[in-house]
Order: C-alpha cells, then sequence, then structure tokens
C-alpha cells in the first residue's frame, strides 16, 4: 500500500519515522494511523533526546535499531523485547542519514570509526560496508531500501547500481520523490508491505516507488 502525507507540515516524512517489517516510530504530533496502515505495523510515539526527527536520529532492520547517543533508554524502552538496541558513540552521530540498511546488509557514512562499524555490524547481525552513493556521504538520506527493493536517486551510475545490488540483495532502480528531490530516504519511508512519503510525491514518482519496492498489496 502506498500512502502520502505530512508530519509537522513537512513532506520530509522520512526525516521524522522511521520503521521495520513490524514497527513504525513516530513524533508524538504526527498522525499514527496512515503509518500503521499502510506499513501494517504496530506504531509507538516519542522523542529521542527530545528531538522529533526520529528518521536522522535512527535506524532499524528486522534485527536490531541503531540510535543516536544522546537519546535514552527511555526513549525507545518498547524496543528493547523485540530487537538489539545501539546507541552510537561516534562523530558521526545523525544515523538515519548515515545507514542505510536491510535484513540483509548496510551501508555507512566513509567517517565511521572502524569500531562503530563493528557495533552496527553487531546490531543489525549484517555485512556493514563503507561508502557514498552518487557521491552523497549521508547514504540514509540518499536512498530507501527494503527486503524487496532499493530506490536510488539519478545521479547514480550503473556501476554503483550494480555494487548496491550486490550488496543489499534486492533490484535497484532509479527516481526521485516529493517532486524531484534526490533525497529518498528524507522523503519517505518503506518496508516489505507498503511505502509512506511525503505529499509532494508526484504520481509517476508515486508509480516508479511501488514497481521498484515491489509493494505488497
Amino acid at each position: 500500500m502506498i500512502s502520502k502525507t505530512t508530519i509537522n507540515g513537512s513532506p520530509f516524512v522520512g526525516v521524522y519515522a522511521a520503521c521495520n517489517n513490524y514497527i513504525a516510530i513516530l513524533p508524538p504530533s504526527a498522525s499514527g494511523d496512515i503509518f500503521g496502515k499502510t506499513l501494517r505495523v504496530e506504531v509507538f510515539k516519542t522523542t529521542l533526546g527530545g528531538s522529533p526527527l526520529i528518521g536522522s536520529l535512527m535506524v532499524m532492520n528486522s534485527k536490531g535499531a541503531v540510535i543516536t547517543n544522546f537519546a535514552n533508554e527511555e526513549d525507545v524502552e518498547f524496543l528493547f523485547p523485540r530487537m538489539n538496541v545501539l546507541f552510537i558513540e561516534d562523530k558521526i552521530n545523525a544515523v538515519g542519514n548515515d545507514i542505510l540498511a536491510n535484513d540483509n546488509a548496510a551501508l555507512v557514512h566513509v567517517d565511521f570509526d572502524a569500531s562503530t562499524v563493528k557495533l552496527i555490524e553487531e546490531a543489525l547481525d549484517v555485512e556493514v560496508v563503507k561508502g557514498t552513493i552518487g557521491g552523497i556521504k549521508t547514504v540514509g538520506s540518499a536512498a530507501v531500501v527494503t527486503n524487496r527493493g532499493m530506490v536510488v536517486h539519478p545521479n547514480v551510475d550503473d556501476s554503483e547500481i550494480e555494487f548496491l545490488k550486490d550488496l543489499f540483495g534486492v533490484p535497484v532502480y532509479v527516481t526521485t520523490a516529493n517532486y524531484g528531490s534526490l533525497y529518498l530516504g528524507a522523503s519517505l519511508v518503506a518496508n516489505d508491505f507498503g511505502a509512506v512519503m511525503g505529499e509532494r510525491t508526484s504520481n509517476v514518482e508515486v508509480d516508479r516507488i511501488e514497481n521498484a519496492l515491489d509493494i505488497i498489496e
């Protein structure tokens, strides 16, 4: 299922929301109904260290969550019975912007310390590789990947697309969102069942994203 919305008046819903195949996490001001129905998940609302920018400050796959170090356990107490939880201690701490992950692999910001990469690997239980996407170091904001597909912006070349296919084990397609934005990860959140994207996303972009991520109806 595909839906379009805003959070706090912004079409960049990926900045505010995070999800996997089981849960979605939103700031208190967001409407949870559209996320729960579209993504087929249980919805939780919180802030991270007082910030509503959930999607920029954490990332999840089905096995674990990596969260900025200025959040605390009380912010995400609902996660502990469900998955591994890592509070990252690194100079790179906008975690949702800097890590892209599914259940097969993770691509992370090139400036992460080697020790941090190892911890991310353990928390998400996947292979972790440093890299960029179309020259963008904030890989979590530049693309969206699920266990069924991946979307990247048009500045990614064919050789990089082949690398990403091999890394994440899914087909990779090129598109934009929010009427031409290259920052796909900031513009939408998705899992294997659906995607919620910013209201500025055109019908052509919606069709491309739905087909690329092989959304289950």
